[in-house]
């Protein structure tokens, strides 16, 4: 018995058990109720009176370490297997959450930027609140004109200066203007703000990206030709355009661009209201009024602007019908734009 006790106290020296799994099999073989060492006591009952002392000794030490090997090895299996508490998310949901999608206007807010990055021009952004002067009066608006009227504009305050929500992202463009001299080759993305009444068709808040070149010997076929390769890459490249006259306080020449409808390839349809064409963006030669007033001298500089609806153009290439769909956080329509991108 005493040469059993020995190869067991050998034996439990050499284990390893480097899981709590492994840890509960060494409980199990060694220490349960059907384990060596309660066999071993088992056996301890048949020792002559005269070995028992010596032998309870042993027995006893024995369990001793047994216990001790035991207590360790679950110590260390237990520190291994740990996390730290301080890396678990305890607001995350027991379920698995599904993967999300980008919102549509996201998808094709980045993909104008992309286009017009690899023409070389860089994103400018600036604050949605603003001043009378970067949204209306540094761009040429008369005193007078209709948007600066509290039935178009969001005022904030009135006195001393008035403060507002941009309604277009041209403010941006009069404060890289004041800040940097030609040339400037710039986009600017952003939400705007407008008082009209919400539809199906319009929003008091939607999303544009205006862009503006300004250099030396600028032309308008410059201007032409920049939105042709923007219109091909955007919605395909048989894409035609036209440029009809029209009027912005801030451009002169003014011109509105429509691109052929990629419904009816130009042929006529409810969605182009049988005309072929659809209108997309706004654009023209920076009126020389607004170089004077951002402190850029006409004589030598010229340009040109533009501006489009994001939400125009994602009807467009999605053909989403109601524009209040883009605000309305529905996961049922925003989880179709999945593969999208």
């Amino acid at each position: 018995m005493v040469d059993k006790i020995e190869a067991i106290r050998k034996e439990v020296e050499e284990i390893k058990a480097e899981t709590l799994a492994k840890v509960e099999d060494f409980r199990l073989k060694y220490l349960s109720k059907k384990g060596i060492l309660s066999s071993l006591m088992e056996e301890f009952r048949t020792v002559p009176a005269e070995q028992k002392r010596e032998l309870g000794q042993k027995l006893n030490q024995l369990k001793m370490f047994v216990t001790d090997r035991y207590n360790a090895l679950k110590e260390n299996a237990g520190n291994a297997n740990s996390t730290d508490i301080s890396s678990i998310d305890l607001t995350r949901t027991s379920t698995p959450m599904p993967v999300g999608s980008r919102h549509p206007i996201s998808i094709v807010r980045n993909d104008i930027l992309k286009i017009f990055s690899d023409m070389g021009f860089t994103v400018a952004e600036g604050p949605e609140i603003e001043d009378d002067w970067h949204v209306f009066s540094s761009l040429n608006f008369p005193a007078d004109h209709p948007a600066r009227d509290m039935q178009d504009t969001f005022f904030i305050s009135r006195n001393p200066i008035d403060v507002l929500l941009r309604t277009h992202t041209s403010s941006v463009q009069t404060r890289t203007m004041e800040k940097n001299q030609p040339p400037i080759r710039i986009v600017c993305p952003g939400r705007v703000y407008r008082n009209e009444a919400i539809s199906a068709r319009a929003h008091c808040f939607f999303h544009q990206v205006e862009g503006l070149y300004i250099d030396k010997n600028v032309s308008f076929a410059d201007l032409r030709q920049v939105l042709l390769n923007f219109a091909r890459q955007m919605f395909g490249p048989e894409t035609k355009i036209r440029l009809r006259p029209s009027y912005f306080p801030f451009t002169e020449p003014s011109a509105e661009m429509d691109i052929s409808c990629d419904i009816c390839g130009g042929k006529g349809c409810p969605f182009c209201k049988e005309t072929g064409w659809v209108e997309i963006l706004g654009c023209g030669m920076v009126d020389p009024n607004v170089l004077k007033a951002c402190g850029i001298d006409p004589e030598v500089y010229s340009g040109y602007a533009f501006g489009m609806g994001i939400e125009r153009i994602t009807n467009l290439k999605y053909k989403v019908k109601d524009l209040r769909m883009f605000s309305e956080n529905d996961v049922r329509f925003l989880s179709e734009f999945e593969s999208a991108r």
